[in-house]
């Protein structure tokens, strides 16, 4: 690749340019080890009844995981492991940085039930109400991101629902919650909800196209559906529009932005290239 020395300034370019810096290689998806789970509890993870679960189910750095001998689960269990300590130590960096964005809207004291909101990072003082359904239009946007930064509780009321239109595979949502999460008896929901304490499923409940995170409590599951692929929602039995297999895990967080070691040789390289064509070059 040394022949650009040789070659001038726009060949230089043109080579730096060809080296093909995707940003793949250079980024590092919200939501890190965690994205695996469809199920993380900080202490325990507890299933009553036939549960289905797309995606692994761990605990870190609890250890107890009950009552997936009648669940259907199609994924791995994680029990305080090394896997799960990853996703947990994730899932909380993930948490801090969505904390950290600035909100572009303050809905406090607003039931959410009712709204439909384009992408934005939305702001609730301290407890959130859902009551009847959520639309999160991503208005065909790409990378189109959804934050919901929760000061205390979120609580859904019986057969809400949280829908998410005109998306796509990079369509990221987000609920981060201060204290713990309820979702009432039939809700159907959709995107990442990261509790700093415990998330409690009602009878049928279901998170179809996200995850149910757990910082320091428990996962509570009650005859529920949770799936971190949205492309596995009509299989369980969702109307919910299937986008892609990422589970709304979003955009990547550009404070993670770090080239890969090769990337980061190949810029350095095609950088010193550009510099030396530019000072050989007679104006």
């Amino acid at each position: 690749m040394f022949f650009v020395l040789r070659t001038g300034r726009k060949t230089a370019l043109a080579c730096l340019l060809a080296l093909g810096f995707s940003s793949a290689a250079w980024s590092t998806p919200i939501l890190g080890a965690a994205q695996s789970f469809a199920v993380l509890g900080g202490s325990t993870v507890t299933n009553t009844g036939p549960s289905t679960v797309n995606g692994n189910v761990g605990s870190a750095p609890g250890t107890a995981l009950t009552g997936f001998g009648a669940a259907a689960l199609f994924g791995t269990v994680n029990p305080g492991n090394a896997d799960a300590t990853r996703a947990h130590d994730d899932a909380i960096a993930a948490g801090r940085y969505l904390a950290s964005l600035a909100f572009t809207r303050d809905l406090s004291g607003l039931d959410l039930g009712g709204m439909t909101l384009g992408a934005g990072v939305y702001r609730i003082a301290s407890s959130a109400q859902l009551t009847g359904t959520l639309v999160l239009d991503a208005q065909n946007m790409a990378d189109a991101l959804f934050v919901f930064q929760i000061g205390t509780s979120l609580t859904s009321a019986a057969a809400s629902s949280v829908r998410v239109v005109n998306a796509s595979a990079d369509t990221g949502v987000f609920f981060g919650v201060g204290t713990s999460v309820v979702l009432g008896t039939g809700s159907v929901f959709a995107g990442n909800i990261i509790a700093s304490d415990s998330i409690t499923l009602g009878s049928a409940a279901a998170v179809l196209c996200g995850r149910a995170l757990a910082l320091n409590g428990a996962v509570t599951l009650d005859t529920n559906q949770v799936s971190n692929d949205c492309r596995a929602g009509g299989a369980l039995g969702s109307t919910h529009t299937d986008y892609a297999s990422q589970g709304f895990a979003g955009i990547p967080a550009a404070a993670n932005d770090v080239p890969e070691p090769a990337s980061a040789l190949l810029l350095a390289l095609g950088l010193a290239a550009l510099a030396y064509a530019r000072r050989s070059t007679p104006v």
